[in-house]
């Protein structure tokens, strides 16, 4: 190991990183050396991440998937497998959000949608991922959360229910597989200004009232949470699973 960040030779799947935190992921991963699987729902945005990550001397991979159908999701880890032969990190990134408003207009179809692919998707990547890095002395993964899971909301309340979730999923995970050297562990981003949070962020009243009560003044950039996803992933890391680290600006203390 050359620095406590190095990932080279490692190869790590990150869902969700056509664009927004994923991306910002994906490169944040390929600076240190790890070789990194784009994928996401359509090929064509993906192509562009793993271009600028090639450009920069990284080596990237492009696997479509959407992360609600359990054959795609099979299929994503198996070529990934066949390409580069093993997973040794997993980003669980994508989610999606199809209601705005209060859980009183939250169908069942629509929060049972939710938590198929916000929550049940990272059960089956884990499983798919997790005993092939036992039998390789050890990996890490990543579940890429939201402060929606640790205080309440007037208009996500279904994503934050998924959330909170990913929290239940990461410490059990870790302590079924922490005698493996796996390590799971979530990052819990505040308001980032990604194209998935632009509600909230383009509405300026909330703009402005949500930066006025954040300690840092301001909301975060995609880059901010990749680099954390990165530490997570890396033997800096190596004595923390379980955990949720908060990256907000401070709102949640302020």
């Amino acid at each position: 190991m050359s620095h406590p960040f190095d990932l080279s030779g490692k190869v790590a799947v990150i869902t969700g990183s056509s664009k927004g935190i994923g991306r910002a992921a994906a490169h944040a991963l390929a600076a240190v050396g790890a070789k990194v699987v784009i994928s996401a729902r359509k090929a064509e945005p993906c192509e562009v991440v793993a271009e600028e990550i090639r450009a920069k001397g990284g080596e990237a991979l492009v696997l479509p998937c959407n992360i609600s159908r359990k054959p795609e999701v099979e299929a994503l880890i198996a070529e990934t497998e066949r390409a580069w032969g093993q997973v040794d990190i997993l980003v669980c990134n994508a989610a999606i959000n199809p209601v705005y408003g209060p859980l009183g207009n939250l169908g069942d179809e629509a929060f049972d949608k939710i938590m198929h692919a916000n929550v049940k998707s990272s059960i089956w990547l884990a499983n798919l991922v997790l005993p092939g890095m036992a039998k390789r002395g050890g990996g890490a993964m990543v579940i890429v959360s939201s402060i929606a899971g640790i205080r309440g909301t007037p208009v996500i309340g279904g994503y934050g229910i998924s959330k909170a979730a990913d929290f239940a999923l990461a410490r059990n995970l870790a302590v079924e597989w922490g005698a493996q050297n796996i390590r799971v562990n979530c990052v819990a981003p505040g308001l980032v200004k990604t194209d998935f949070a632009r509600a909230l962020w383009e509405d300026e009243a909330n703009l402005k009232q949500r930066t006025s009560t954040t300690p840092l003044r301001r909301i975060g950039e995609p880059e901010e949470i990749g680099g954390i996803v990165a530490f997570l992933a890396s033997p800096a890391a190596s004595f923390i699973t379980g955990q949720v680290i908060v990256a907000d600006g401070g709102v949640t203390i302020g």
